[in-house]
């Protein structure tokens, strides 16, 4: 049967056809989608794990239970998945393996711009990297057939484009899998003499994976006029296509590593010149170098952002058709926190004090923008908490009184809470506030351990917010609703002076949860209103001013009555 299919979609699909029994995954655009169309699948078990490390280190032991089990996370949650990755690698399985990652070229929802061949080649796993959503559900069961024909965890390699772009592809019924019986081996016992010999195996695996990549597949050439030869994968594939059509000959890789080698070079023998095509690092162009073979690659192509095929005609001197041309002026428009965001009264009285905020990765990184600009620096998952730690040890009293960490409660649960046993433990006067909204908000509403659903939406453990800081030593914390301004001052006000360390929770879900019931819009005194902006403050989308007048967008407003303690007047109502 054929479908149109997302790609995440098709990953999802192969991890179907494949016999895949266990998903376990953290939420990260563009992955997402591929665990949340898996737990469609009654035939899976599907589960949102606290973070990438722990989803791998659970999909890991499924495959030493004896069934194929994957995992999917951003190229960001590889870095927090990397320890057991790299001794999953030595120890090896019982049965496949799959670690879908999804790259963000162009950071269209990331905080920087990495790209994670280089994990591959570390770690000494294979990748697969489809280039459309046929080849990634094609690849997807592919990816099982190698892991366990090396004994290897295998890296299916996805990007924003073909996570969240739509091709044709042909499902097929499920094959079941038998399990695998588990054998206790002392040698999976990674220490010593049995890593040395682990490492060992690696490298002839390696080598094995090599020679397997010159015949197999997935790596295949497309012969057409000599004069030029382009080696490349993934999206860059369908841009050389769409640019030079059909009269180039083309290398295109589907497994970046182990790269071949003797492929390369029968290639390369066969051509009069050659350019690598490839987004971000020059991973192929530097292999092809080490081959001894002459190739330009990032000499024309840019080493930063996102390909397209204009891109592609611009590097190569060529003019694009008249239809691909836009000429409109588009005009600029900013992310911006929902109308009625929950976050928006943190900030601005944060914003107010003029706090050092150590921010976090979540929606509410967007306190950082005009107009409450209340947000100093953010790094990665949960450094919120134990850089604010390190800038109050450094900076003492004067940082105390006037710094906080802020973090949301799902990505508190993903790395936070070590951080605040860190303050708790070493002893800094830090004020955290965690943003408990209820939900997983910036990758599209996922269930966490906070909310007390699982990712059916069934009922599931919830974590206690406030038991567990207290558990771990914080003797301030307090609750606070985000919408009552004048409370939340008050509140950072003595949490800031106190001398101990201290939580505060502002608690409010977000306004987007599905059946969340909202009170009717705010209107405006026209009578009473000067005009003064007061109210635009707040950086409310609902909000704006025409003929000096502020206008309630009756569309967006929710009713949350925060920009009426803005207005002197009582010009809202």
């Amino acid at each position: 049967m054929k479908e149109l299919m997302l790609g995440n979609k098709a990953v999802a699909r192969g991890l179907y056809e494949a016999g895949c029994k266990v998903v376990s995954s953290y939420p990260g655009t563009p992955s997402t989608e591929i665990t949340e169309e898996a737990a469609l699948y009654n035939e899976i078990y599907c589960e949102w794990a606290p973070n990438e490390k722990v989803a791998l280190e659970v999909a890991h032991g499924a495959s030493l239970g004896g069934v194929r089990s994957a995992c999917a996370m951003k190229h960001v949650g590889l870095n927090v998945a990397a320890d057991p990755l790299f001794t999953i690698s030595y120890q090896g399985l019982n049965a496949g393996l799959v670690i879908c990652v999804a790259d963000d070229p162009g950071m269209h929802s990331s905080q920087n711009e990495q790209d994670s061949r280089h994990y591959a080649r570390a770690a000494k796993v294979p990748m697969l990297e489809p280039s459309d959503s046929y080849e990634a559900l094609l690849f997807t069961k592919k990816a099982f057939e190698i892991s366990e024909k090396f004994n290897t965890p295998v890296l299916l390699k996805m990007c924003t484009r073909i996570s969240h772009s739509q091709s044709i592809v042909e499902t097929n019924p499920r094959i079941e899998q038998n399990q695998t019986p588990y054998v206790k081996d002392s040698a999976k016992v990674m220490m010593t003499v049995n890593s040395r010999n682990a490492h060992v195996r690696v490298e002839e695996r390696t080598r094995k994976l090599r020679d397997y990549g010159e015949s197999c597949d997935l790596n295949r050439v497309e012969m057409a006029d000599t004069s030029l030869g382009i080696i490349t994968s993934s999206t860059s594939y369908q841009y050389a296509r769409e640019v030079f059509g059909e009269n180039v000959s083309i290398l295109k890789l589907g497994m970046v590593y182990p790269l071949p080698e003797k492929l390369i070079k029968d290639f390369a023998a066969r051509v009069d010149k050659i350019i690598v095509l490839e987004e971000l690092d020059p991973v192929i162009e530097n292999h092809c170098r080490q081959l001894g073979i002459q190739v330009s690659g990032k000499d024309i192509f840019p080493i930063c952002g996102e390909f397209s095929q204009n891109t592609v005609r611009e590097c190569m001197k060529l003019k694009a058709p008249d239809t691909l041309h836009i000429e409109a002026s588009i005009p600029g428009r900013p992310p911006v926190m929902c109308a009625g965001c929950p976050h928006r009264g943190i900030f601005y009285i944060l914003h107010k004090k003029n706090c050092m905020v150590y921010g976090d990765i979540g929606c509410y990184t967007l306190g950082a923008v005009a107009p409450l600009n209340a947000m100093d620096l953010n790094v990665c998952m949960g450094a919120s908490c134990s850089g604010l730690h390190g800038f109050n040890k450094a900076m003492g009293r004067e940082g105390e009184e006037r710094s906080v960490g802020v973090i949301g409660d799902s990505t508190f649960i993903h790395s936070g809470i070590t951080g605040i046993t860190d303050i708790a433990y070493n002893m800094s006067n830090s004020t955290v506030i965690i943003l408990d909204n209820s939900i997983t908000g910036m990758t599209g509403h996922q269930q966490n351990p906070s909310t007390g659903k699982n990712i059916k939406g069934e009922p599931a453990g919830k974590v206690d917010l406030e038991a567990l800081c207290r558990a771990l030593g914080y003797k301030r914390i307090r609750v606070v609703d985000p919408y009552e301004l004048e409370n939340v001052e008050n509140v950072l006000t003595e949490e800031l002076s106190a001398k101990e360390p201290s939580i505060i929770i502002s608690r409010r879900p977000c306004v987007m949860i599905k059946g969340t019931v909202h009170n009717p819009p705010l209107k405006v005194n026209e009578d009473k209103c000067v005009g003064c902006k007061s109210c635009m403050k707040i950086g409310c989308p609902a909000i704006s001013v025409r003929d000096k007048k502020a206008r309630i967008d009756a569309t967006l407003c929710i009713g949350c009555k925060v920009c009426t303690q803005m207005c002197k007047l009582g010009a809202l109502v």
